[in-house]
């Protein structure tokens, strides 16, 4: 029986953690998440006391300094009750997990792996040292992101001849990391030295080498490489000393014909990296994620839960509707919670488990009158012949892109938005809609309005705010 009551603790703990986990993506930036919680799992759960393991003290101690605070609220919050997290080391010997460019073998029946001779002891990414579930079989592709899947595609089918270098950038939590990975995936299988590294990692190495005097060593390590998978390259662009170190080693790979694939939060020419670098990005293809539409939230769901009623992923489909990871974090919440209170998961249930965690996400719903005053103000045409019944080419257009805003940023039905636009039938904002989805497929300057658009409602917001 105290076995079975121990169980029943860690379970509930391990619940707890993974809906806490959830909330935690949405609210932490994500280099932190990824560097400090990511690696983290549940324990135990004695009393009020939630056990968490870390990989390393020093990983115990940030997550306490740094996050405690955010993180026992979240936790709380998950549970309905005042929660006490400690942080533990796993293992006596503090056995940390593997990363991107470690040299030890994540098979558990050896500790160290064997240096490949035809690599001179320098040991590249395996499979292993890549997400699991970050691959092409699992990225939803949709209106919002087919460019860049396509891309990352062509790049794992003939690297080094096809878009070199390959920039990917987007908002957070849009899928830049997954088709990075499914690159490294797919390359790493045909046996090629496959060199992956956030941008903070390369900052680190760097900063080391330089001041360990061993530089000639950190350029064979990733001078040596076939291809080299960069994330979230903005990170370095106020360290002048890094990006001095990145130029070169772009160069050196660049001119050796190997692959290059890079990440970042903004197109090249307008971010704050050095002008050459900027440059070198552009100089080969760049491609961007957007948000994605309804249609591709609910195959997001779906693929990752098959078996919840269309009416639950429809519910979580309109409400979480910012980034995959928002996404996904609304998806844990209500499994979570569904197996925290022992109830199947309905749509009563879920607007319950999404109540507390959607209505504290600082992004609200666009209003009507902010897609629409904020079209008109991008593209010259008035909002009354937007709404009105003129069917020149410039108000046409502009009613197209109104009807796809006001579903995907005000979260109108089809209906509905019909009604905002004078009355337009449902059929008619079907079709333009499907229209408009069709052209960002295909038109990158379409994705870039759109985008546009997106940074007008945002900068009014501030100016209303400031204001306030």
């Amino acid at each position: 029986m105290l076995e079975n009551s121990e169980d029943l603790a860690t379970e509930n703990a391990r619940k707890i953690w993974s809906a806490a986990l959830g909330q935690l993506q949405l609210e932490i930036p994500r280099p932190n998440y990824e560097t400090w919680l990511k690696p983290t799992s549940a324990v135990g759960l004695t009393g009020n006391t939630l056990s968490i393991s870390t990989p390393s003290p020093f990983a115990a101690e940030m997550l306490e300094k740094r996050l405690s605070g955010t993180i026992h609220r979240t936790v709380s919050r998950v549970a309905g009750r005042k929660l006490v997290v400690e942080f533990k080391v796993v293992g006596a010997n503090g056995t940390t997990q593997l990363d991107p460019v470690d040299e030890t073998s994540a098979d558990s029946s050896s500790s160290t792996a064997a240096p490949d001779s035809s690599n001179n002891g320098i040991d590249y990414a395996r499979s292993y040292a890549l997400k699991p579930s970050f691959n092409f079989d699992t990225f939803v592709v949709g209106p919002s992101n087919r460019l860049a899947q396509a891309a990352a595609a062509k790049v794992a089918e003939a690297p080094g001849s096809v878009y070199n270098p390959l920039y990917i950038y987007s908002e957070v939590g849009l899928g830049k990391t997954h088709l990075l990975h499914a690159i490294g995936h797919v390359l790493c299988k045909r046996g090629l030295k496959v060199m992956y590294v956030s941008s903070e990692r390369f900052t680190n190495e760097y900063i080391s080498a330089i001041r360990e005097g061993s530089a000639n060593r950190f350029r064979e390590r990733y001078r040596r490489a076939d291809v080299l998978l960069v994330d979230d390259i903005q990170f370095i662009s106020t360290k002048p000393q890094t990006q001095e170190g990145f130029f070169h080693t772009f160069n050196e790979l660049h001119l050796a014909g190997k692959q290059i694939v890079v990440t970042g939060d903004e197109p090249a020419s307008k971010s704050l990296l050095q002008e050459r670098i900027q440059s070198r990005l552009a100089g080969g293809l760049e491609v961007d994620l957007q948000p994605p539409d309804y249609e591709s939230r609910y195959a997001i769901l779906q693929s990752k839960a098959p078996d919840l009623e269309p009416a639950v992923l429809d519910q979580i489909a309109q409400r979480a509707h910012q980034n995959v990871r928002e996404l996904e974090g609304a998806l844990n919440r209500v499994i979570a919670y569904s197996q925290l209170v022992g109830s199947p998961v309905t749509t009563e249930l879920s607007e319950l488990a999404l109540k507390s965690l959607l209505a504290q996400t600082p992004k609200d719903v666009t209003s009507i009158d902010e897609v629409l005053s904020a079209i008109s103000e991008f593209t010259g045409v008035g909002v009354d012949r937007i709404i009105g019944k003129r069917r020149d080419k410039a108000t046409a257009e502009a009613r197209r892109m109104a009807m796809y805003m006001l579903r995907e940023e005000a979260h109108l039905t089809s209906t509905r938005v019909g009604q905002a636009l004078g009355g337009k039938d449902h059929s008619t904002v079907l079709y333009a809609q499907k229209r408009f989805e069709q052209l960002l497929e295909t038109d990158s300057s379409a994705r870039q309005h759109l985008a546009a658009v997106r940074d007008i409602i945002i900068r009014a917001r501030r100016v209303s705010t400031a204001v306030k």
